[in-house]
């Protein structure tokens, strides 16, 4: 479905990086079969303790069954929590990450990251070697000269500092470049809600599940805030209302735990066609401020591409303009960029979600389901029909791992989102393996029946997180949404509502007449529910 904001200070994280690329030498299995490996080490420390993340490559032609990599500390390093991405362990000073169950095999050329909170104090000095399966990687590894003064100080994607080790950073009023996920973000049944006090819970996929940083499922419930992608292109601000600390306390007043942030293309990456003042760093740091404004007020921030570059005059299309001012059937070429972007700003806050597009519809464009859906991954010559350079979704995945960030993303399928058949079929590569199905249900959708939901969405469900970035009904009421919920509820899907936003919910799906909160009555069904549930 087709400004004031909070102004926070960005504390830049102390980073440390450590490196070491080798052949597998020597007896043991790895070298048996003449694997080759690097594994990249890199920290995020904020005093007292540090985040560590270790990525690990197989650089030989034969996959690696159930690697384990291994490595040993100088000081008191002491391990906080489980970590993600892997099972970490510690004896002493040696430290053990060995293969989740879902990635237990890491294929040649393929890459995994993993990480996990430690605690210090006096020095953090980096590991100096590793092992992989046992066998010794025989080079050094060194800090890197300084920290960074950027907020994405980490090389690549890091974890947040644990609540218990940032508590006296937290109770500062400027934002940190690395969020503390709170404590009180998962309930005691081991599903979290995060509509607890203190930051967004650092998110990565499990399995069909999203989990915080001890493995907890998270089920994001919420709503999606309109405005950043329109009022920009439009020439009138930044959002259509306020997005300050009042309207997000409005927003969790409803009980909700996530926010998805629709933005747009253009103003992002400070194309001409939009107005100085609300383009390009003018517009990043709106974004960003309302984003991390979001984090730090307990609520998941989704950052969703909604309008994207292309000039698309065939079936269904929204609008005769090159520019991002309508929606289009796939991303543009620009898109890339702009996820290259996105993912350099917040790649060291694995609270932030990124959602790729809004909603594509490749299969009005092209001719056929199948042909849609490999536009739809591809992009490119697989996209007849389209006469802008599509990228897909493989190459926006790319984009964003290559820019260092390992956050969740999310995947729209095809019918604007609603169609999910051959999702898990056309499912892109992502050596981070933090990919769930983004769906959007309404009321005049093909796949609006509890029939369909069965023999499609919860098929899919079962394999990967599956998150209900919009829901909605166009009739001002809310008996539609309200059979979803509960549908979403029992499937341990997420979902989030269409929209906050104090238009006329005979005009479409609004949540609200006041952005103090007040419901419409479309919007009283989603409060109520959220209150019950959370």
């Amino acid at each position: 479905m087709s400004v004031r904001t909070t102004t926070l200070a960005l504390v830049s994280a102390l980073a440390a990086t450590a490196a070491a690329t080798l052949a597998l030498t020597g007896a043991g299995p790895a070298a048996a079969a003449g694997v080759q490996c690097s594994v990249d080490y890199t920290t995020n420390d904020w005093g007292s303790g540090f985040t560590a993340n270790v990525k690990v490559t197989n650089a030989g032609t034969t996959a690696i069954d159930n690697w384990s990599v291994g490595y040993s500390y100088t000081g008191n390093q002491t391990l906080s929590g489980s970590g993600w991405n892997g099972t970490w362990s510690q004896s002493g000073k040696n430290v053990t990450v060995t293969a989740p169950a879902w990635a237990a095999t890491l294929a040649a050329g393929g890459s995994i990251s993993a990480g996990a909170n430690f605690a210090y104090s006096g020095t953090n000095a980096a590991p100096t070697s590793f092992t992989v399966n046992g066998v010794a990687c025989n080079g050094a590894a060194g800090p890197s000269p300084s920290a960074s003064a950027s907020a994405s100080a980490s090389a690549s994607a890091s974890a947040s500092p644990s609540a218990s080790a940032s508590a006296s950073a937290s109770a500062s009023a400027s934002a940190s470049a690395s969020p503390a996920p709170s404590a009180s973000a998962s309930s005691s049944t081991g599903t979290g809600t995060g509509t607890g006090d203190g930051k967004a819970p650092a998110l990565h996929v499990s399995g069909n599940q999203l989990v915080d940083a001890n493995g907890k499922q998270v089920v994001l419930r919420g709503v999606n805030r309109s405005g950043m992608e329109f009022m920009c292109v439009q020439g009138y601000g930044f959002s259509d209302g306020p997005v300050d600390a009042a309207s997000i306390a409005a927003i969790k007043s409803w009980k909700a735990n996530a926010v998805r942030v629709p933005v747009n293309e253009d103003c992002w990456n400070g194309y001409a066609n939009v107005k100085p003042e609300y383009a390009g760093e003018n517009y990043r740091t709106a974004v960003k401020n309302f984003v991390y404004a979001l984090r730090d007020a307990g609520l998941t921030p989704i950052i969703d591409l909604h309008w994207t570059q292309g000039l698309y005059t065939g079936n269904s299309s929204g609008c005769s303009d090159v520019n991002s001012t309508c929606q289009k059937p796939m991303p543009g070429a620009g898109a890339a960029t702009f996820w290259s972007s996105v993912a350099s700003t917040f790649k060291n806050d694995p609270s932030v979600v990124f959602d790729l597009l809004n909603e594509p519809y490749a299969d009005r464009a092209v001719s056929g389901i199948d042909q849609a859906w490999n536009c739809w991954r591809d992009g490119g010559s697989a996209c007849p029909g389209i006469n802008y350079p599509v990228s897909g979704m493989q190459t926006l995945v790319n984009a964003v791992r290559t820019a260092g960030a390992n956050n969740v993303i999310l995947l729209g399928g095809l019918a604007y989102s609603n169609d999910l058949g051959q999702w898990l079929a056309h499912k892109p590569n992502d050596p981070a393996g933090n990919l769930a199905a983004s769906w959007h249900v309404y009321n005049f959708n093909t796949c609006s029946s509890q029939s369909c939901w069965n023999s499609t969405v919860a098929p899919l469900a079962a394999q990967v997180p599956v998150v209900v970035g919009e829901i909605g009904e166009n009739d001002c009421a809310h008996s539609f949404i309200d059979q979803v919920m509960s549908w979403a509820d029992a499937a341990k899907v997420s979902y989030l509502g269409w929209t906050w936003n104090t238009w006329d919910c005979g005009q479409g799906p609004s949540l609200i007449s006041s952005f103090d909160g007040t419901p419409t009555a479309f919007g009283q069904g989603l409060k109520n529910h959220l209150a019950a549930v959370n």
